[in-house]
């Protein structure tokens, strides 16, 4: 088990050599309700949404800290993105949004985005980055959108209740997309943020031309390993 610390370290690790090689990359992160709890020594996650959002404000600040020192210390700057849904709603703010990450992105810098916690109620409710993820990758046309979560991979049911649940490593079809979800909504939702909105935004990046990447990031050498362009977890082809 890593720490936060130790995780955001070894992803910001990945991450400037993959910048090392060439490629572009933004970082679409949560976390900042957790960092808040911690820092406050609040033992369980806050239920009211005002308490919710005062403690997102609190760990925001020491989440960009964090990854502000590890970027550092490979020599790259971070320009911090708070951004609700609604931001990237209308096609003017669409619009300004993609520019702005991409001259930060032709700067050399390290876009972080995260929602804006302190005001948006809907992420806090239902831990929707997946879907603002989605958003962003379509925002600037990027070629992979990596999706991390709690589990290894994509399955036909939740695995940890059916031990009849089939892994899947390739999805090339909405359709395939359609079908999980539907039996997803009888059985629950499974992973950090329900698989719900992992599907949700790999459906809207696919469509896009993006490739999706669902994949395990409690091992921080998965990202490593996708960033290098080899197999983990479940593909998404672009349709």
């Amino acid at each position: 088990t890593f720490s936060t610390a130790e995780v955001i370290e070894k992803y910001c690790a990945s991450i400037a050599a993959s910048k090392g090689r060439g490629d572009s990359l933004i970082l679409v992160t949560s976390g900042a309700v957790g960092l808040g709890s911690e820092q406050l020594g609040i033992k369980e996650r806050p239920e009211d949404l005002v308490t919710l959002q005062a403690t997102a404000a609190v760990g925001q600040v020491h989440l960009m800290s964090l990854y502000r020192q590890a970027f550092k210390e490979y020599g790259y700057n971070v320009a911090q993105i708070l951004l609700t849904r609604a931001d990237l709603g209308s096609r003017i703010s669409f619009k300004n949004a993609s520019m702005t990450l991409k001259k930060l992105m032709n700067w050399g810098i390290v876009p972080v985005v995260n929602e804006n916690d302190t005001l948006s109620a809907e992420e806090l409710r239902y831990g929707d980055n997946d879907t603002l993820s989605a958003l962003v990758a379509t925002a600037v046309s990027a070629d992979h959108l990596i999706l991390l979560t709690d589990v290894d991979r994509l399955y036909s049911a939740d695995p940890r209740k059916d031990s009849n649940a089939q892994p899947i490593t390739e999805v090339h079809h909405p359709k395939e997309v359609k079908a999980i979800e539907i039996t997803n909504k009888t059985e629950g939702d499974w992973g950090t943020g329900g698989i719900k909105t992992k599907l949700s935004a790999a459906r809207i990046a696919t469509a896009s031309g993006i490739t999706v990447h669902l994949a395990d990031g409690r091992d921080p050498n998965n990202l490593e390993k996708l960033l290098h362009g080899s197999r983990a977890g479940t593909v998404f082809h672009p349709n």
